[in-house]
């Protein structure tokens, strides 16, 4: 059974204050509609995270125990035009705040869809992230919208953007719907989750199976 099927739903908080004991904790990010929810799905094998049909919905931290306080976190998603500024302010605070402070997340997975990725907003990010040092995962998800060779090209040039924003960042190509980089993927968090490095074997390929 793969590790993160043993995910199960913990709870929903609106602030740090309200966060379980951790032992270690992996966190998906992403824009609003790349594919966030499918993504964590994909990994656990089951419908855990709720995928909303209206972009912005999920304003609140979600954690998933894993066991022995270890958790997938599903953090709110950014930058969606039509959600109100007054709405908007107070779950990117808590995003930013979470991203700067918490000591026992051990990496952060950014899910872009492959069609638009490295936005501005993607940049920010990485921005509120690069001085904790903690490792970056890119999950370029709806691959299987592209051909292998465009997916491909866009993965190389993702990867050199990285290169020079993110020293220890890394990217695949994923697709929820075809089962695509699942392999890889869980093999990069269960690495970060027990204190070592598993970055794809060959990033150039990585999820392209």
């Amino acid at each position: 059974m793969s590790f993160f099927a043993s995910a199960i739903f913990l709870k929903s908080v609106a602030s740090l204050e309200q966060v379980p004991a951790s032992e270690g904790e992996i966190a998906f990010a992403g824009r609003s509609n790349t594919g966030k929810s499918s993504a964590i799905n994909a990994l656990t094998g089951h419908r855990l995270a709720h995928v909303s049909k209206t972009p912005g919905r999920t304003r609140l931290i979600n954690y998933y125990a894993l066991g022995a306080e270890r958790f997938v976190v599903d953090l709110p998603g950014y930058g969606y035009a039509k959600v109100p500024d007054a709405v908007r302010a107070p779950w990117e605070e808590l995003l930013g705040s979470y991203l700067r402070m918490r000591a026992p997340l051990r990496g952060l997975a950014v899910v872009m869809d492959v069609r638009h990725p490295v936005t501005d907003l993607d940049l920010r990010l990485l921005e509120w992230f690069r001085p904790t040092g903690k490792p970056v995962h890119v999950l370029l998800t709806k691959a299987d919208k592209l051909s292998r060779e465009a997916a491909r090209k866009i993965l190389r040039g993702v990867e050199r953007e990285l290169a020079g924003l993110q020293p220890n960042a890394s990217a695949q190509l994923f697709s929820s719907l075809r089962k695509m980089g699942i392999e890889e993927a869980a093999a990069v968090f269960r690495g970060w989750l027990s204190g070592e490095s598993a970055l794809p074997a060959d990033p150039a390929t990585a999820g392209t199976k």
